[in-house]
């Protein structure tokens, strides 16, 4: 089983991503967030430092570019290419209000002729790209559509979150709408969805069992091991993550603007990561409501130092 790392907008930038390498691993590939071409295809600071080759060692990066403009693809492409990179992806699956209200990410799949002559163009190029999409705007019947427009193209893999931009990351995934792009796909396929723990993964794979590529996204940050039990390679330990977050933390601590932007950074994260403790309602209530920095390191201690992995 291959394993790709989603892109996760604010949290699987290049510091998380070489910790996680480094402590874990287990990850064929792995996605930046997600690129908005600027002009001429400048890179700002924050875009550059994600993608340089120095900040990701040791990892397969694929960088993922938000546009529904062929033209800034391209151009976005040739500037990317210049750090050596060969694969881009196109984000076709961010369901944000604020990117589907400019007919991007998810919001460009309620155009399908638009998306149709999109593609076209950017396969006019030599570049290998890969889509990652959601199933449709409104409806999953959409992708019936969808699937044929893509079947068109030379796309490198389509990965496939079948919920609808609709549906948020609210309700399950409509797994027969990805039975259905098995079936029908000329595409290698890699299948992203609510893969949180081994017990999900065993359940999909037993009645999917021909898939050969998931992506994991919110699994990955309540328990960073997962990609190492799905191989079988290893399991979460209490002084393994402890190390993980420390080393997270002394990152974030040199390049955040503060101690409030470090509180804030660090308890994004743990809100996914207390989830692979035992009993930890209480404490995670604590964390969430810490005001200071201080706090919020008692309280890290408190769950590291009196709770379990589950």
């Amino acid at each position: 089983m291959k394993i790709y790392l989603a892109p996760m907008e604010g949290i699987t930038g290049y510091v998380f991503r070489a910790e996680l390498n480094k402590y874990f691993g287990g990850i064929d590939k792995y996605f930046t967030p997600f690129i908005t071409p600027c002009a001429k295809g400048k890179l700002g600071k924050k875009v550059l430092n994600d993608i340089l080759p120095e900040n990701n060692r040791g990892q397969y990066l694929v960088p993922q570019i938000l546009t529904n403009s062929a033209e800034g693809f391209l151009t976005m492409c040739k500037s990317l290419e210049q750090y050596g990179y060969t694969e881009f992806n196109i984000n076709l699956g961010c369901p944000s209000g604020t990117v589907t209200a400019k007919g991007r990410g998810s919001g460009f799949l309620a155009y399908p002729d638009e998306l149709d002559r999109f593609l076209e163009d950017i396969f006019k190029s030599s570049c290998k790209i890969s889509v990652k999409t959601r199933i449709g705007s409104e409806n999953a019947e959409e992708f019936l559509r969808l699937m044929e427009i893509y079947n068109k193209y030379p796309i490198h893999e389509l990965i496939i979150h079948p919920r609808t931009r609709r549906d948020m990351y609210k309700n399950k995934p409509d797994t027969e709408m990805y039975r259905y792009a098995l079936e029908n796909s000329k595409i290698p396929l890699c299948y992203n969805g609510d893969v949180f723990d081994m017990d999900y993964y065993n359940e999909f794979i037993e009645k999917f069992p021909h898939t050969e590529v998931i992506m994991l996204g919110r699994g990955m940050l309540i328990n960073p091991a997962l990609a190492l039990a799905i191989k079988s390679e290893g399991f979460l330990s209490k002084e393994r993550l402890r190390s993980f977050y420390n080393s997270l933390y002394e990152d974030y601590s040199e390049i955040m603007p503060g101690k409030v932007p470090l509180m804030f950074k660090m308890k994004e994260l743990l809100t996914y990561m207390v989830y692979s403790f035992k009993d930890a309602e209480k404490i995670s209530k604590k964390i969430k409501k810490s005001k200071t920095l201080e706090e919020f390191d008692n309280n890290v201690n408190e769950l590291f130092e009196l709770y379990e992995i589950k």
